[in-house]
């Protein structure tokens, strides 16, 4: 999905991820932009940080269990003193099933949130996903690692900005072709505080094929994926990797 956020109106937001799920029933998993819940509009995202306790999650996981869907979505998440660029993953049956901490922040984010320390591999649904936000799509290092503990799709949220979207674009058909992984991308749209989203939401098939990419308005990417397919041996990457020679001497 990709969509603006009412900057700083957590409960709109909220609501109108909710409204997202009745829009598309039948879904098994749906994708929301990066912040989606809060705006990125980084001078409010600490006054509209929540904990994973909010009334606002609350709302998500009731309408994750009435539709059966997977639901991952950004937000700013308070936790003690500190805030964090945070992914939320709700299972089916509306428990949450992870929170993934952005640990790349981009250019004045370092101002506005603390970094995530880990990466993390979320399992719900029979499923063991890749969570990235945003900048962490640009460094290969991330996804290699998730591959390497056996995600069977990346998903990232987004809210990449003019002039950056050929970056994501070249990234996403990267991760997804040398980890022959695919990957599922949900970026914002719209303007704030003099920033422009490009959209450009994408699903992406572990040949590095884009199978449905949005443009620049509001838009739902949705695509049917068979994962775990096999993979030709002889362009098979993570088999033929030779971690003893990737040192610095």
């Amino acid at each position: 999905m990709q969509e603006p956020a009412v900057v700083g109106d957590v409960a709109a937001n909220s609501r109108r991820a909710v409204a997202i799920l009745a829009e598309h029933p039948g879904v098994d998993i749906v994708v929301l932009p990066e912040l989606f819940l809060c705006g990125y509009r980084l001078d409010t995202v600490g006054t509209a940080a929540v904990e994973v306790s909010s009334a606002a999650v609350a709302e998500l996981c009731g309408a994750a269990a009435a539709h059966g869907t997977v639901v991952l979505t950004g937000f700013a998440e308070r936790a003690g003193d500190a805030v964090y660029n945070s992914l939320l993953c709700i299972d089916p049956t509306g428990a949450v099933a992870g929170v993934y901490r952005k640990t790349h922040l981009f250019g004045a984010e370092a101002d506005a949130f603390a970094a995530g320390d880990r990466i993390e591999v979320i399992e719900v649904a029979g499923l063991r996903l890749g969570p990235m936000i945003c900048f962490d799509v640009e460094f290969p290092e991330v996804a290699r690692t998730l591959a390497l503990s056996g995600v069977d799709l990346f998903v990232v949220a987004s809210a990449n900005m003019e002039p950056y979207h050929r970056d994501h674009r070249v990234a996403c058909l990267s991760r997804a072709l040398e980890n022959r992984t695919s990957l599922v991308y949900s970026n914002l749209v719209g303007a704030e505080a003099g920033l422009t989203f490009v959209g450009g939401s994408r699903v992406v098939s572990g040949d590095g094929d884009v199978i449905v990419e949005c443009g620049g308005a509001v838009a739902t990417a949705q695509s049917r994926l068979t994962l775990g397919a096999g993979v030709d041996e002889d362009v098979d990457y993570l088999r033929h990797r030779r971690p003893e020679l990737y040192r610095l001497s």
